[in-house]
């Protein structure tokens, strides 16, 4: 009954928007081709926001809306599913399959969870493996699912003190949906916020530039974060006590070795792996796109010779639903940069505000999106356009804007539903774990910290790594 009247009311307030637009003495100034793109945006979030429909049906209809009444072309709006940063992605998935098939993650949580003896220890030793994790998996699900096992194997060792197993649930996800904003690929929201930049204001941030930008925030929002989820979730009698993991409790969930000596085929992965990030790292001394770097990794990681996985195999593993969402929502920002819809939108909104004031706006904004929309991506489909118009109307550097708005989505830890990773590691069978109870407690704490740290490095620390606030 409540998902009904959920359903009737966001319908309404869709068709009430349209009816509006059809009116052609209602907003003066807004062209034919902008009324048609605020509708269909309008149709499409309130879709996304109240119905079951699956989110890439919705945003293709969109699309094609925009398309057949000419609001874009059918080149503009096919154009995208070839864009660099979609290559990238796919590429990306295909490294991350093969890293999978060999088992260097098991090996990796040996090495560094096993050097933990005190609670503290254990969390920040996860903490800093699941933040390099970004560098090898893309996108938030796929990490949460590789790390699993991990998971599981240190909830087996630390079976006798509960509180503990159900803070380690709670870490996992808190971690790996606050660093993904490490890296480019960490998650589909970044290859939209870059094309919408693209395209609206003509800045092209590459994988050595969000790198620059977006780890130190990783890095010390999921430290901080773990703290916060530490004494959230657990007393000081539960941190004193002293802890010992070891590799063969890992390895009761690994089918592959997690120690002893290498096999040859997880040294050529490593290597490959490493070569891949280096090259993405280092991009503005040779000059080689990261998609045709990723590229070139995924051919040798697929090879008959030297790969680890089978071309076959990894292409099962590229969630093509996401491109296909992402292609659809990379469409409808240009329709709304194009049309001067977004302009449109941003014009009756006072941006005579100090860019301190604007950016702290934009988080919060950005930050509390999720409770309204629960795709990362359409959140940024959402807010990333109407961000960037707002920005150049405030006077506000857009990258610095877009950037901020990006960051802040990444939290989405208040409702088990908020996002894949709070779902999956909140019901696992056999294994105690977080309850919405604990979730609000750590959200309460988390949310205005992460708000407040992306502000402080948006005016702060970003301006000195070449983003300034105007």
């Amino acid at each position: 009954m409540t998902l009904n009247l959920r359903q009737a009311a966001t319908l309404c307030v869709a068709l009430s928007i349209c009816a509006l637009l059809i009116v052609p003495g209602n907003f003066p100034g807004l062209s034919g081709d902008a009324r048609i793109t605020l509708a269909v945006f309008a149709i499409a979030t309130c879709a996304w926001i109240g119905t079951p429909i699956d989110d890439t049906y919705i945003a293709l209809g969109a699309g094609l809306a925009l398309t057949a009444t000419g609001v874009i072309s059918s080149d503009e709006l096919f154009g995208t599913l070839g864009d660099d940063t979609v290559w990238l992605l796919i590429c990306a998935f295909i490294l991350a399959a093969a890293v999978a098939r060999t088992g260097l993650a098991g090996r990796a949580a040996a090495f560094l969870v096993g050097g933990a003896r005190t609670v503290r220890q254990l969390v920040h030793l996860t903490t800093a493996a699941l933040v390099v994790t970004a560098f090898a998996v893309p996108a938030t699900s796929g990490r949460a699912a590789l790390a699993m096992p991990v998971f599981l194997a240190l909830a087996k060792a630390l079976s006798d003190r509960k509180k503990l197993v159900v803070m380690l649930a709670l870490l996992f996800p808190t971690v790996i949906l606050l660093s993904a904003v490490a890296t480019l690929i960490g998650a589909g929201a970044h290859l939209i916020t870059v094309s919408v930049l693209w395209e609206a204001a003509g800045e092209r941030i590459g994988f050595t530039e969000w790198l620059m930008i977006g780890l130190p925030l990783a890095v010390v929002s999921s430290h901080l974060a773990a703290e916060v989820v530490l004494f959230t979730t657990t007393g000081r009698e539960d941190r004193r006590g002293p802890v010992h993991i070891t590799a063969e409790q890992i390895q009761e969930h690994s089918d592959k070795p997690v120690t002893g000596p290498w096999e040859p085929a997880e040294t050529r992965c490593a290597l490959l792996l490493a070569t891949v990030v280096a090259l993405w790292c280092s991009e503005p001394l040779h000059r080689v796109p990261p998609a045709v770097v990723a590229l070139i990794g995924a051919i040798v990681a697929a090879s008959p010779a030297l790969g680890t996985v089978r071309l076959k195999d990894a292409l099962k593993t590229v969630p093509w639903a996401l491109l296909l969402f992402m292609a659809a929502t990379m469409a409808m920002g240009v329709a709304l940069a194009d049309s001067g819809a977004a302009e449109y939108l941003v014009g009756g909104i006072p941006l005579d505000l100090p860019p301190w004031l604007f950016l702290t706006v934009v988080i919060a904004v950005s930050t509390m999106a999720h409770l309204i929309l629960q795709s990362r991506s359409a959140r940024s489909s959402v807010l990333v356009p109407l961000v960037v118009a707002a920005a150049v109307g405030a006077g506000v550097n857009p990258v610095a804007a877009a950037l901020a708005s990006t960051a802040a989505a990444g939290f989405c830890h208040t409702l088990p539903a908020s996002a894949k990773p709070v779902t999956l590691f909140a019901d696992i069978p056999g294994t105690p774990t977080y309850t919405p109870r604990d979730l609000l407690r750590m959200s309460a704490v988390l949310a205005p910290m992460t708000a407040a740290l992306v502000l402080l490095f948006a005016v702060a620390v970003w301006p000195l790594l070449g983003v300034p606030v105007r």
